[in-house]
Parts: C-alpha cells; structure tokens; sequence
C-alpha cells in the first residue's frame, strides 16, 4: 500500500493519511532560519511499514530545497539522520 506525503505548510507538518487515520512528522521554524522537526506519530496499525521513514525523508529533504538547516528535536528525525549521514550537511546538532 503506497501512502503520499502531503505537506500543509499553514499547520506546519508533513502527513499521510492512512484509512481514517493519519501518520504526522511536525516542526517549527526558528529565528536560525533552521526547521525543528519536534514529533512523529505513526498509528499503530501502520507501525513498522517505513512510513516514519517517509514522512522525515520528506521533510529534510524540504528543508535541504528550501535552504533551511534542520534541528532534530524528535529522537526519530535523530535516529534517522544517525542511518542517513547525507543529511549531516543540513543538520544543527546541540
């Protein structure tokens, strides 16, 4: 089952509906001109399907086009970017 991720930029996430439900990554901008991914939810009934995955994918890759640096507030945007060092470019560690 194929789920695209859709941004709302006025609520500030990057989502995907799945049946009723929906699967979110949200952030915040800072002063830093800097994206702080700060929360994914998955539902459980579509946990370990790599729709996390997805959503943060989609987002640093926003940030990255958008010129922004990224802060990952979220410890699964943290996880991830440990597994995909290509995003360290963008990345604002403490």
């Amino acid at each position: 089952m194929e789920h695209e991720v859709k941004h709302d930029q006025d609520d500030l996430r990057f989502y995907m509906e799945i049946g009723d439900e929906e699967a979110e990554l949200t952030y915040s901008y800072t002063d830093e001109n800097a994206m702080d991914f700060d929360h994914t939810f998955v539902p459980e009934s579509a946990r370990g399907q790599g729709i996390a995955h997805k959503l943060v994918r989609c987002g640093l890759d926003f940030a990255r086009e958008n010129d922004c640096k990224a802060i990952a507030s979220c410890p699964a945007v943290e996880a991830f970017v440990k597994r995909h060092p290509e995003y360290n470019d963008i990345m604002l560690w403490p």
